[in-house]
C-alpha cells in the first residue's frame, strides 16, 4: 500500500530529524553550542534524506509537503497521509529523547526559569520553540513570525530546486541538510528554530507549557513560508520560461 509506506517513511524519517536534532540540544547544548545543535539538525537531516528519500521525497516537514502540493510535485490527497506520519514520528522521536532523559536524576522537560536558552537540560524547555520571554534572546513575536516565515520559504525554495529536472539526485539530501544547517545558525537565536510544525508540536507536548501556548505561531508561521515557496516557485520557473524565449535575455532587452 503506497500511502502506508508512504506515513511509515515519514514517521521514521522525522523520528530522526528529532532525535538527531532536538535530542543534541537537549542532551548536549551546552557543550554543542549553537553551531553543534545546527550541524545536528542539518546531519539528521541529511541522514533522513537518503534513508527514505526513494520511498517518500523526505518531506519529514509539514511546511515542505504544502510547497510539494503546491506545486503539484505532491498529490494534495496525499496531504493526510505525510502529515499524519511527521506528527506520529515526531512525537515518538521526542518520546524517546523524554524517555533516555529519565536516566539522568533530575531531567524534566519543563524549564525552571522560564527562560528556554541553549544552555542546560534544566533551561531549554526540552528545546521548544518559543517568542517573548521564551525566545532565547528574548526576540518579539513579530521578530519571529518574520524569521520563521522568510526562513522557512528559503529552505523550502532549495528543497523544491533539488527536486527540480536535472538536478543531480544523488546531490538532494546534502543540499537541504546544509541549508538547515544555516537556518538553524540564524533562527536559534530569534525562535530557537522551527521551520517545521511536527518538530514544535513534539517537543511542545512535552514542555507542556507555555510551549503550547505558543504553539500556534510555529504551526503558522512555517505553513504560510511553505506556501509562499511554492508560490515564489511558480514565478521562479515562469521568468525561467521567458528567460530561455528570449534567448537568455530579459523581455526588451536589446541584443549585443
Amino acid at each position: 500500500m503506497p500511502t502506508l509506506r508512504i506515513f511509515l517513511a515519514e514517521a521514521l524519517g522525522t523520528a530522526i530529524l528529532i532525535l538527531g536534532g532536538v535530542g543534541t540540544a537537549v542532551f548536549d547544548a551546552d557543550r554543542a553550542g549553537v553551531l553543534g545543535v545546527a550541524i545536528a539538525f542539518g546531519l539528521s537531516l541529511l541522514a533522513a534524506a537518503y534513508l527514505i528519500g526513494p520511498i517518500s521525497g523526505c518531506h519529514i516537514n509539514p511546511a515542505i509537503t504544502v510547497a510539494m502540493v503546491a506545486v503539484r510535485k505532491t498529490d494534495v490527497r496525499l496531504l493526510p497521509v505525510y502529515l499524519g506520519g511527521q506528527v506520529a514520528g515526531g512525537l515518538f522521536g521526542a518520546l524517546l529523547i523524554w524517555s533516555i532523559g529519565q536516566g539522568k536524576a533530575g531531567f524534566t522537560a519543563m524549564d525552571q526559569n522560564g527562560k528556554p536558552t541553549i544552555v542546560s537540560v534544566s533551561e531549554t524547555g526540552f528545546a521548544s520553540n518559543g517568542y517573548g520571554a521564551h525566545s532565547p534572546d528574548h526576540y518579539n513575536l513579530a521578530a519571529v513570525m518574520l524569521v520563521e516565515v522568510v526562513a522557512t520559504a528559503v529552505f523550502a525554495l532549495i528543497v523544491l530546486a533539488t527536486t527540480a529536472d536535472g538536478f543531480p539526485v544523488a546531490m538532494g539530501g546534502l543540499v537541504a541538510g546544509v541549508t538547515l544547517t544555516l537556518v538553524h545558525l540564524m533562527c536559534i537565536p530569534v525562535s530557537n528554530t522551527s521551520v517545521n510544525p511536527a518538530r514544535s508540536l513534539a517537543t511542545a507536548v512535552f514542555q507542556h507549557g507555555w510551549a503550547l501556548d505558543q504553539l500556534w505561531a510555529f504551526i503558522v508561521f512555517p505553513l504560510l513560508g511553505g506556501l509562499l515557496a511554492g508560490i515564489g516557485w511558480h514565478a521562479l520557473n515562469r521568468i525561467r520560461a521567458t528567460v530561455a524565449e528570449t534567448g537568455g535575455l530579459a523581455p526588451n532587452m536589446p541584443r549585443l
